[in-house]
């Protein structure tokens, strides 16, 4: 088995710094999923920190999470709020929860995480398993570029460097199998430190066609969380499939 099967791999890698990070503005998303909540109750799949279940959780909805990562969860937990949000630990492509659910979304690319062949695809049926009929399953990727795709298999990048330490990130390609493996490295006094991660990324067609296999039907499709219309330029997507 790959060590990025590991579904708490990125977690435990990445939660100590992870709300200093650069992610997103998380109150367009907000709003965009309590329009869709039909008052809830609502499951937040690889719910992390809680960038986003807390500050919809704050507007009145019940909201419930699934975290392989231990250490995302305690970071969750310190937050205010955060000790009230019912967290399953698991793989979220397990979906290992009862529901039913109104709403259940996936945000910031982490479909993609799930690198193994046929989990993107379970996932999708296991969510259908706890929508509740007319619930809405909400899905964020970015959608790839077929520009770079053509470059090379391997790409190394410069991240930081200093008069102590350097950092790096390489990356490696599968151009057949739509996966990459990408390696954050980082030279300082304490030696070589390693943060490997992957993807097994898919464009928006081949989205719905998981969708579809799942019982679940496209409903809506927007460039971002502001709702601007997905066309041929779009860099990423927002989908609504819905159950029944």
């Amino acid at each position: 088995m790959s060590l990025l099967d590991d579904p708490g791999l990125f977690g435990r890698l990445w939660a100590a710094g992870y709300d200093n990070g650069s992610n997103p503005d998380p109150a367009p998303a907000v709003d965009f999923l309590e329009g869709l909540a039909d008052g809830g109750p609502v499951l937040e799949l690889a719910i992390g920190t809680g960038r986003v279940a807390l500050p919809l959780a704050a507007r009145g909805l019940a909201v419930e999470g699934v975290e392989a990562s231990e250490e995302m969860v305690a970071r969750l937990r310190a937050k205010p709020g955060g000790e009230q949000l019912p967290v399953a630990i698991g793989d979220m492509a397990d979906v290992p929860v009862s529901g039913p659910f109104t709403l259940v979304y996936l945000v910031y690319n982490t479909l993609f995480n799930l690198v193994r062949a046929g989990r993107q695809e379970e996932c999708f049926r296991n969510v259908a398993r706890v929508l509740a009929p007319g619930g809405a399953f909400v899905i964020e990727t970015y959608v790839p570029d077929p520009v770079d795709m053509e470059r090379t298999e391997q790409q190394v990048q410069v991240w930081d460097v200093t008069e102590d330490s350097a950092t790096i990130r390489l990356h490696r390609f599968d151009r057949a199998a739509q996966t990459f493996v990408r390696q954050t490295i980082r030279f300082d006094g304490a030696g070589v430190h390693l943060k490997p991660f992957g993807m097994r990324y898919a464009w928006p067609e081949q989205i719905d066609q998981m969708a579809a296999q799942a019982g679940l039907r496209l409903a809506e499709r927007y460039a971002d969380w502001h709702r601007r219309p997905f066309d041929a330029e779009s860099t990423s997507h927002v989908s609504v499939y819905r159950r029944g």
